[in-house]
């Protein structure tokens, strides 16, 4: 009941929404860096609680399960193929016991996400399944996967009296199930990530504060996990500042003396006291994880209370989509 790693790609780690409550102690939230994703994949694949899901990087993994079960895949299109056949992303699939999972070329987007039917039988620590890959802890065994893993599942499909037969009627019937995502959940792009102001945004210069909503940036080869290093034009204050460190939030943007902003991402420190002049709209923090080194991107400023109407959209949209798949969750259920 396993899923075995034949190749680990460039960078696949299980993920989940983060590891809530223990900044206080220090403890980074990490968890996926696009909740989108990764959360279509778990209602794709037909579970309703937060399970991990592995967090595919660029290059992607091969694997083999030696068990039947459910999957879905979501996220940036890493051409992924079963037993060498192409495979519907935004889907779920059923996988047959020796299926080979594999990804090739990057078509678009940075991260993929693969969810499995009941999640992956991995420990939790402090409440979480995330991988936190600087302090070695969580997922599996506190690293990326390697060669020769073999990753056991909570909730295969069950073999006894499922013939191939019963296991395409299965497949068939959840291909069957019509989906509509709408755009807010579906992984659009736009044009410009939307910005809200920091309390400190007026402590900025008129021109670097124009510059941040005007010109383009590059996201540095220096940017990872934890944080996205932007290159443009320098974002200075009028006047240098000292502050005390305070709490971070994924989408904070620092801005450190030299003048080239830093984005905090997924596995983003706890506390920072560099000033902030701006932070990315929740809504749009995926969209900005589907990028990677060498990406242009733009942004504009909306209002807290638009960022926020725009949240509650995309809550609105999650939940609605949980119900309309209600028959999917059946039919795994009964096998």
């Amino acid at each position: 009941m396993s899923m075995r790693v034949l190749k680990p790609g460039m960078l696949s780690s299980f993920q989940d929404e983060g590891r809530i409550g223990h900044q206080p102690l220090g403890v980074s939230v990490v968890g996926a860096m696009d909740q989108r994703a990764h959360r279509l994949a778990n209602i794709l694949a037909g579970n309703l609680t937060d399970c991990a899901s592995l967090e595919i990087t660029l290059t992607g993994p091969a694997l083999q399960f030696t068990e039947a079960c459910c999957i879905a895949i979501c996220g940036a299109d890493l051409s992924p193929t079963l037993n060498g056949k192409p495979v519907a992303m935004n889907r779920p699939l059923v996988i047959r016991a020796q299926d080979e999972l594999q990804f090739g070329a990057r078509r678009h987007g940075t991260r993929a996400y693969l969810a499995v039917h009941g999640g992956f039988a991995i420990p939790e620590v402090l409440g979480s399944q995330s991988t936190y890959l600087r302090s070695h802890f969580g997922g599996w065994q506190g690293r990326a996967l390697k060669r020769g893993d073999e990753i056991p599942l909570r909730r295969p499909l069950k073999e006894t009296g499922l013939d191939g037969g019963a296991l395409e009627t299965l497949a068939q019937s959840l291909w069957s199930i019509k989906l509509y995502l709408p755009s807010i959940i579906a992984g659009s792009t736009r044009a410009r990530i939307r910005l809200i102001k920091s309390v400190q945004w007026d402590e900025f210069t008129p021109d670097s504060r124009e510059a941040l909503v005007n010109e383009p940036f590059r996201i540095s080869p220096d940017s990872e996990r934890m944080g996205y290093r932007l290159q443009g034009p320098d974002i200075l204050m009028t006047k240098p500042r000292q502050m005390i460190s305070e709490a971070t939030t994924f989408g904070t943007i620092q801005v450190p003396a030299g003048g080239q902003p830093i984005v905090l991402m997924a596995d983003r420190q706890t506390t920072g006291g560099y000033p902030k002049i701006a932070y990315v709209a929740t809504v749009d923090l995926p969209l900005l994880a589907q990028m990677g080194p060498g990406d242009r991107v733009q942004f504009e400023l909306v209002s807290l209370e638009a960022a926020q109407a725009l949240d509650a959209s995309r809550i609105r949209a999650f939940h609605d989509l949980e119900q309309a798949l209600a028959p999917l969750r059946t039919l795994l259920l009964n096998h």
